[in-house]
């Protein structure tokens, strides 16, 4: 079984006097950075009658609780934490702040499709923020135990996403509404922590030191 635990540096990030409002964070408070597999729901008790895989399975310290959320089929970088301050701070609508996802969608996106994501696309009767949006080469990620649906005759691209609010399902959404289904999603940053910098496999999880957390925070 792959070593899911990566301990880099100190357990817990020291805490810091505070300088012109920064996050600081405790010193008695967990805070750890997973690369969230495929096919793993984000809380860890199952709904009732499900035998999917949670968070439970990863042994993390007790009282941590994931901060915001990945969709059951989505991958990628997932915080977690025993500490409020950093859920309200990290999702509170007026903060505004950045997530990356890489896409692969269903046909190549025109410059067109791109300005829609980037300027606002109406999901629920409510336009979505702006966001950043580009075509890329394919990313060089972990392939995913489940191949994603293959059609011979429709192309696939790789596209990167920068959103500043969280709804459900949100990507998956949009690029469905500028003609491009999402076949699969990974999150590869919050803020200016990225998954690449962090060296996670799937399913690998490590403590955040206090550099990473501002990072993170974009502080």
């Amino acid at each position: 079984m792959p070593n899911r635990h990566l301990h880099s540096g100190r357990r817990r990030p020291q805490r810091r006097e505070p300088t012109g409002g920064e996050f600081i964070p405790s010193g008695q408070r967990a805070y750890i950075a997973l690369n969230k597999p495929y096919a793993v729901l984000s809380q860890f008790s199952p709904p009732d009658g499900s035998d999917k895989r949670t968070l439970a399975e990863f042994a993390f310290p007790p009282d941590v609780y994931p901060v915001g959320r990945l969709d059951y089929d989505s991958e990628g970088l997932l915080l977690l934490s025993d500490d409020p301050a950093l859920n309200a701070l990290l999702l509170h609508p007026s903060r505004r702040h950045e997530r990356t996802y890489l896409a692969q969608v269903e046909g190549t996106p025109s410059p067109d499709a791109l300005a829609r994501l980037e300027h606002g696309v109406v999901l629920e009767g409510k336009p979505t923020l702006p966001a950043k949006a580009a075509v890329i080469a394919p990313p060089l990620i972990s392939p995913r135990p489940v191949p994603i649906r293959f059609r011979r005759d429709i192309p696939t691209a790789w596209i990167a996403l920068t959103l500043i609010e969280g709804r459900n399902r949100q990507v998956r959404k949009m690029t469905a509404a500028v003609g491009h289904p999402t076949l699969r999603l990974v999150r590869t940053a919050i803020g200016g922590l990225t998954l690449a910098d962090l060296a996670l496999a799937p399913g690998q999880w490590r403590y955040l030191s206090a550099d990473q957390l501002r990072l993170a925070m974009q502080l």
